[in-house]
């Protein structure tokens, strides 16, 4: 059973093949599908150099007299963890990317220029992970916008190349373009190097376990699932597609992920209701349930299409909504045109396991295409930097972050 790792955080993607470390966890995971069938990659044995490298000598039982202090204990690992909203490709999204590829003289689409302001994030965390909200169109065939998407394709290879690390697919629009969409989608993510998670093309990728391994060594494990599919019925015969967000469901893939040697797991959720600031009763009794358990380190949501509290829940870091991290909604929507990026580091505790030692949340704005000129997605802090006092801008940040501390419980989070 294989995972990615990633591959240097001045990043990374030599190739699209990443070396992977991950334990076999099928007996675990086949609770997810209810399928009883052999799984040819549950007894696979693991590739783990460790296992097969000679013993390293023992150390002398005492360290004789003038040979200099011993040396330090090394320094507890890291892991720099970033989550962003929704990827919502309307049309006027990529209308835009369009113009600034034919202003640079290209074809194509250009999102460069667009999300300029958030390459540094994203390529500095040891773990970047988008939410890709809808499939990719068929080659050759039209794209599509509201209500029923197909994005342009060669956006994936541009996740990948940004910097991207994995992306969250599974949400209410997973099925927009039938299982082959979906089984689409998965393979251009696959090959841009960025892991899908929470769809699956096969019953035998559903009962792995999602492990990624950052250049320190921390394993994070990465667990998703949406809270419908806008009335579209899971595939017949292949019901295991997409992970949805019932308790058992997730706690039982959250402890599939830690058997298989997990440090830190996280779940993304993708639900509450559009354009509200507060989380909704199920997203409430579900976090609730989600982090009593000792297998989930850290919870991560999105679909609202605002931004929803960041807080602690049962001592754990729980960020409700994300918001949208690019999208044409209603311009009478302002807070549509609102997100953020939240950024969670764990260290390794002297005791074992891991702990957020830091917890940060980036607000980003962007405007309308076209009455406000090309789409730029602006770090609302570093754009404040560079124009101080635009009315704009402070008002983006203010709402954000009375939209971000709207639950309290929120010791030490900063603004970024």
């Amino acid at each position: 059973m294989t995972a990615t790792t990633r591959t240097g955080s001045a990043r990374r993607r030599a190739s699209a093949a990443a070396s992977t470390l991950l334990v076999a966890a099928g007996s675990v995971l086949g609770l997810l599908t209810g399928c009883d069938g052999d799984d040819p990659l549950a007894d696979a044995s693991v590739d783990d150099p460790a296992a097969t490298a000679p013993a390293a000598p023992a150390a002398p039982a005492s360290r004789p007299r003038g040979d200099g202090p011993a040396p330090e204990d090394p320094a507890p690992r890291e892991a720099s963890l970033l989550f962003g909203g929704d990827l919502l490709w309307h049309d006027t999204v990529w209308l835009s990317a369009e113009a600034d590829a034919a202003a640079a003289g290209a074809s194509g689409l250009d999102l460069d220029p667009m999300f300029a302001d958030l390459r540094g994030p994203v390529r500095a965390a040891d773990l970047a992970v988008c939410h890709e909200e809808v499939p990719f169109a068929a080659p050759g065939a039209a794209y599509q916008s509201y209500p029923v998407f197909a994005a342009p394709p060669a956006i994936a290879g541009w996740l990948g190349d940004f910097g991207w690390d994995a992306c969250v697919t599974t949400s209410n629009h997973s099925l927009d373009q039938g299982y082959d969409g979906l089984v689409r989608t998965a393979d251009l993510l696959d090959a841009a190097g960025v892991r899908p998670v929470g769809t699956f093309r096969s019953a035998a990728e559903r009962r792995r376990p999602v492990v990624l391994t950052t250049d320190d060594g921390v394993r994070v494990g990465l667990v998703a699932g949406t809270y419908g599919l806008n009335g579209f019925p899971l595939p017949e015969g292949r019901e295991w597609s997409v992970s949805l967000w019932d308790a058992e469901n997730l706690l039982a893939q959250a402890r599939a992920a830690r058997d298989a040697g997990a440090d830190v797991v996280v779940v993304a959720l993708h639900g509450g209701t559009e354009y509200d600031h507060l989380p909704n009763a199920d997203q409430v009794a579900l976090v609730d349930r989600l982090t009593r358990s000792p297998d989930v380190d850290l919870v991560v949501g999105e679909h609202a299409h605002v931004v929803q509290p960041v807080t602690k829940v049962n001592g754990t870091w729980v960020a409700y909504g994300m918001g949208n991290m690019v999208a044409q909604q209603e311009a009478t929507r302002p807070a549509t045109y609102q997100g953020i990026a939240v950024e969670f580091t764990f260290t390794e505790r002297p005791g074992g396991g891991f702990a957020v030692s830091e917890a940060a949340y980036l607000p980003i704005s962007w405007g309308h295409w076209p009455s406000a000129g090309p789409l730029r997605v602006r770090r609302v802090v570093a754009a404040l930097e560079r124009t101080p006092g635009d009315p704009g801008l402070l008002a983006a940040r203010r709402d954000i972050a009375a939209a971000v501390h709207g639950l309290g419980r929120t010791p030490g989070l900063v603004e970024r």
